[in-house]
């Protein structure tokens, strides 16, 4: 693969920038892509040098230059030297950089986006109404039906893919909010994702949202008036669907190969199984936007930055991931939605 992948920096007082680095450090001599680092070059100069990387970072002119790594600021306001944890300038500069990563892939000038962590909480404080970077992108490309994918290999390299039919809310809101639509949106959007990663088959696995998947009406009744004929729905449609099924072995038979992606109803329930799995190696994909981004699944880690042991290896995966999903759109074998 030959083309362009930007990298939005994220939160500059957290591990983005290190993790960054290490990662395309490891990843340079896979293939000839290119890289476009959006974010504070100079402070990435420091750390690249302060590592012993050797990258050969560049000033970013136009997409004819020599060269593979380069970096782009499209702030005009340089950011401070110290930069402490929940920073305000560092919360700004994330938006700014996201949305510039967003806007030149929607531009085509990208192939492809991956995301550095931020902070959501120091965000909103600054001012910003967000909620997080994949609801940001959604509304910057004006996509209506997107879904959250989180995925990742346990040490015996067996993946576990899960799809959010709700994400960032409390959890007494999520019966409310859950309803056929975002479901079946989900179970949609998983089934594509499924084909868009080239597996030989897309069944997915819905849970249920009761302990038990509600024990037929016992335990709350969500799954008999909601989930189970949006199952039966899509079952329709042609898909390759079952459920729902109890959320304490939905994910046990998911790892075992049973199903290729789970559908869960709320953030915790799918989050918290795929991070006991591939917690250094899961990604964060965004499906449905008419771009390609992809994210390491995890936070700023203020606690270790500037200790030079932040583990590069869920970077390494979106990055991968990025790739590969670019290599399968230039072919035709990838479907936009942008709807």
């Amino acid at each position: 693969m030959t083309g362009w992948l930007g990298i939005s920096l994220g939160d500059v007082a957290g591990v983005g920038p290190e993790v960054t680095l290490r990662a395309l450090a490891a990843e340079a001599g896979a293939d000839e892509t290119k890289y476009l680092l959006i974010g504070d070059a100079q402070r990435l100069g420091r750390l690249n040098e302060g590592l012993s990387l050797g990258l050969p970072l560049k000033p970013f002119t136009d997409q004819q230059s020599a060269g593979r790594f380069f970096t782009v600021n499209p702030l005009s306001d340089p950011l401070p030297e110290e930069l402490p944890a929940g920073s305000a300038a560092a919360a700004h500069a994330a938006v700014g950089w996201l949305r510039d990563g967003g806007q030149r892939c929607l531009r085509g000038e990208l192939d492809g986006l991956v995301t550095a962590p931020v902070n959501k909480e120091s965000i909103m404080r600054a001012g910003h109404k967000f909620v997080g970077q994949t609801e940001f992108l959604s509304q910057l490309a004006g996509a209506k039906r997107t879904a959250m994918m989180l995925l990742g290999t346990d040490e015996h390299g067996r993946w576990l893919r899960v799809a959010l039919a709700t994400v960032h809310i409390a959890i007494k809101a999520v019966p409310r909010k859950l309803t056929a639509e975002k479901i079946l949106l989900a179970i949609e959007l998983a089934a594509q994702s499924c084909r868009d990663l080239g597996l030989h088959r897309a069944k997915i696995a819905v849970a249920g949202l009761n302990p038990h998947a509600g024990e037929g009406g016992e335990f709350g009744d969500e799954e008999i008036k909601t989930i189970t004929p949006t199952v039966l729905a899509a079952q329709k449609q042609g898909l390759d669907v079952v459920g729902p099924l109890s959320g304490d072995t939905i994910f046990y038979h998911a790892l075992r190969g049973e199903f290729d992606a789970v559908v869960a109803m709320y953030h915790d329930q799918g989050l918290a199984p795929l991070k006991a799995v591939a917690f250094d190696s899961g990604i964060n994909w965004t499906l449905g936007l008419p771009f390609i981004r992809t994210s390491p699944d995890h936070g700023t880690a203020y606690d270790i930055v500037g200790k030079g042991v932040a583990n590069p290896g869920s970077m390494i995966a979106a990055i991968r991931l990025a790739k590969q999903l670019a290599r399968k759109r230039a072919s035709g074998g990838l479907i936009a939605k942008s709807s």
